[in-house]
């Protein structure tokens, strides 16, 4: 590849439970590539799991180079399992077995260069666990392949106006105080900040922490976690050059004229940066994980078990999950070119 050149490489989808919206999204944006401008990708799954739920044209490929010449008229599919039946919201061992293959390939397939991201599809972590996979989620599983400490990455999740990054994630509240630590709130906001610059060319990330507490604690009456933890983390990362502000209320930061104000908000726990992400861009919000040697995303929402194989599942999460991480391969490009 040229240096600096445009990235011609395909994005690998990986499908996701097979049961779940994962074959039926990745086709209805296959379907609406030309209104997205949508560059090249392939899904990695069963192909009979799109056909069971899309009636389109397909084009089985045997390596990611044909999946160029094959994405102006059908959808390429990398088939990786033709294992057991497949039925549309009835998830079972087989299809967990088929999204954890299509996931390890596409991991693969990225690190030796043969594609430029990877976009990951939805997937049943009960259906994971039952088959021994011993991560939280898929965002682990891919920090471990990569060789990446969890530690060292960071879940953000995006949509057209507002960028949160969760500190603490899938944990009970009642343990998200005894979590916080200066030193886990100096790693997310450090990779945050990489990740904003490599990912989105924004040469100077504006960072806004929300408070923990109501009101941000109100100078200690409603609790301390803001003065011990959040503020000494703050001070130490204005000296390291960072522009970051807070901590915040929370509930006075998400409003469109706040909102102009940064780049990514820093959030305590979970709830607190998802649900106005989902508010906000509930069919638009994408899951990046920053910290990787390679481009992650992924629509921010579940396997939607309920709804498989009716055709209503909203394709614009994996629409802007792959836009993202096309944007993002290129802005890495220009960052760090080979």
């Amino acid at each position: 590849m040229a240096m600096g050149g445009p990235d011609t490489r395909p994005l690998a989808v990986s499908m996701g439970d097979p049961a779940g919206i994962g074959p039926e999204i990745i086709a209805k944006a296959w379907a609406a590539r030309d209104v997205h401008a949508l560059p090249p990708i392939f899904a990695i799954g069963d192909l009979r799991a799109i056909e069971r739920v899309w009636r389109g044209p397909v084009a089985r490929i045997g390596t990611p180079d044909e999946a160029a010449a094959a994405f102006p008229h059908a959808l390429p599919v990398f088939a990786v399992s033709d294992e057991g039946d497949i039925v549309p919201g009835r998830p079972d061992v087989d299809g967990a077995r088929c999204a954890l293959k299509s996931l390890e390939l596409a991991i693969s397939l990225t690190q030796a260069g043969a594609a430029c991201g990877i976009v990951t599809g939805p997937v049943s972590k009960a259906q994971l666990y039952s088959i021994g996979f011993n991560y939280p989620g898929q965002t682990e599983f891919v920090a471990d392949r990569c060789g990446i400490a969890h530690d060292n990455t960071v879940m953000m999740l995006a949509g057209p106006t507002l960028r949160v990054v969760p500190i603490t994630t899938h944990v009970p509240l009642s343990e998200i105080g005894g979590l916080l630590t200066i030193e886990l709130v100096l790693a997310k906001a450090r990779v945050t900040a990489r990740g904003l610059k490599r990912n989105f060319g924004i040469e100077r990330p504006r960072l806004a922490f929300a408070g923990l507490n109501p009101h941000a604690g109100e100078g200690g009456a409603l609790g301390r976690e803001e003065i011990d933890i959040l503020e000494p983390a703050i001070a130490m990362l204005r000296d390291e050059g960072i522009d970051v502000v807070g901590p915040m209320a929370a509930d006075t930061m998400f409003h469109a004229r706040a909102r102009a104000g940064y780049d990514a908000a820093i959030c305590c726990y979970h709830d607190q940066a998802l649900i106005p992400l989902k508010t906000l861009h509930f069919d638009e919000g994408v899951n990046m994980t920053l910290g990787l040697p390679v481009v992650r995303t992924s629509p921010d929402h579940g396997t939607a078990f309920p709804i498989a194989g009716t055709d209503v599942a909203e394709p614009g999460a994996m629409i802007a999950a792959i836009r993202m991480a096309s944007q993002a391969a290129v802005q890495r490009l220009l960052c760090d070119p080979a």
